[in-house]
């Protein structure tokens, strides 16, 4: 006897957030092995505003499969939290500037946000 397809189908979006997950754990783990220096310090603090920043942009990319009411209120939040960190991680490198990779996830966040938002206000 053979499983239909429905059995068969895999779920795209919890295996990719279970490796997402998999990725942010390892992450956060490797962490706790920086030096106890101020740099290693700073790293260790901006690692749940990084994983959170990562969160935020994968969701993003899925935001069409929500209503059009939690849609918008989704926009808001993740704007709201887009912010929260970017401004956490800033506090935390002033004066210094933020590493070039930071920035880069920061960049793609805020354009990714933009960008639909954006295509949601054209429909």
């Amino acid at each position: 006897m053979t499983d239909s397809p429905a059995e068969n189908h895999l779920d795209v979006h919890k295996i990719t957030w279970t490796a997402l997950l998999a990725q942010w754990v390892a992450f956060a783990r490797s962490a706790v092995a920086l030096p106890d220096d101020p740099q290693g310090r700073r790293i260790k603090a901006c690692v749940p505003d990084l994983i959170m920043l990562q969160a935020l942009w994968f969701a993003l990319q899925h935001v069409d499969e929500l209503s059009p009411d939690q849609r918008a209120l989704g926009f808001d939040r993740a704007a709201v939290l887009i912010d929260r960190h970017v401004q956490q991680l800033t506090d935390r490198w002033h004066p210094a500037p933020l590493p070039q990779r930071i920035e880069q996830l920061i960049t793609d966040a805020q354009q990714l946000l933009a960008k639909v938002s954006g295509a949601q206000n054209d429909q």
